[in-house]
């Protein structure tokens, strides 16, 4: 079978598809035929070996999936039998199959193609955890989302509007804001603009924003027009730089600064995990939330490079996700 393999430090133009044995299913484990991959910034750094998760190496990349269950472990603790459409989380996700384990899997929603459901399994229980667990976004309050048409963003803008608050999205290009517009969001502010903090004090009428959601690196200055008794989430530092944060500007308006990793869940609070899961199925399910692909759909693993330099090159909006061609049938 066909996969991204990564054998030492690589840029992305570099990455290559190998031939490799073919995937089989492993102790306590269901094997994927993979349809659709996520593609995330951090498998960029993961390539060149600059992310925190340094698998040993020969290793495959990708972790994001959506695709069909094709065997079923005797020994695995699961519902998922043959023909079950799931979508999850495993290192490895660039290839034609891979083994999983059953915690790391989900069913796919009847409504929801394979390439929606690839891009699924970090970005939207991401900004759900961040805006309704970690931040407790109320109806009416003022939500201030940056980078909102990039993977998380786009996410944000959705699930803040389904919990009643009002949106203004930053970013980039008038592009990008079009796209978080249309998508949901109340007002649009160019963050390139040099008075876009005027701008986001302006449109709450001097209120501010209650709740901030930062994937970028923006925070110093989201404290210039965040409300009194406001939350600062702290979600990700898309522009390379980790802030030092004016602690003066906290205590004067009383803002919480709340740090957003979704991953630590699994570790640290499942009780929480499966909630978040319950109430985003629900949503997809009903329609509340309609994950957004962005428009070119990637087509085979030998467009996994190019898809990554997009994302680096911030071309993309939503979530870019490449297809993948399935491996032959199994012989079951």
């Amino acid at each position: 079978m066909k996969a991204v393999v990564i054998e030492k430090a690589v840029a992305v133009d570099q990455l290559q598809v190998q031939t490799i044995p073919d995937a089989v299913v492993k102790r306590g484990e269901i094997l994927i035929d993979v349809k659709a991959a996520g593609l995330n910034f951090f498998d960029i750094l993961q390539a060149q070996e600059k992310y925190q998760v340094k698998p040993p190496m020969p290793f495959v990349l990708g972790a994001e999936f959506a695709g069909v269950v094709v065997d079923v472990h005797p020994e695995a603790k699961t519902h998922y039998k043959v023909g079950d459409r799931v979508f999850g989380t495993a290192q490895g996700c660039y290839t034609e199959r891979l083994s999983c384990h059953p915690n790391m899997a989900l069913p796919i929603p009847d409504n929801l193609s394979f390439e929606q459901a690839a891009g699924l399994f970090i970005t939207y229980p991401t900004s759900y955890a961040a805006l309704a667990v970690r931040a407790k976004l109320q109806k009416d309050e003022w939500c201030l989302i940056h980078a909102a048409a990039g993977g998380v963003g786009l996410c944000a803008v959705q699930i803040a509007k389904a919990l009643g608050a009002k949106v203004i999205a930053t970013a980039g290009s008038a592009d990008k804001l079009k796209v978080a517009l249309a998508n949901g969001a109340d007002h649009a502010v160019n963050y390139r603009d040099k008075d876009w903090v005027a701008q986001v004090n302006k449109i709450t009428n001097g209120h501010g924003a209650d709740v901030v959601y930062d994937p970028v690196g923006l925070i110093n200055d989201s404290l210039r027009c965040t409300a009194w008794c406001g939350r600062v989430l702290v979600v990700g530092f898309a522009a390379g730089t980790i802030e030092k944060i004016p602690a003066n500007r906290v205590l004067l308006k009383n803002v919480s600064i709340v740090g957003v990793h979704w991953g630590a869940y699994a570790k640290h609070d499942m009780a929480t995990m499966a909630e978040v899961w319950t109430r985003l199925l629900d949503m997809f399910g009903k329609g509340t939330l309609v994950p957004i692909v962005y428009e070119r759909v990637y087509q085979g693993l030998d467009q996994v490079k190019v898809g990554l330099q997009d994302l680096a090159s911030r071309k993309t909006f939503g979530k870019a996700v490449v297809a993948i061609n399935p491996a032959p049938p199994s012989k079951l």
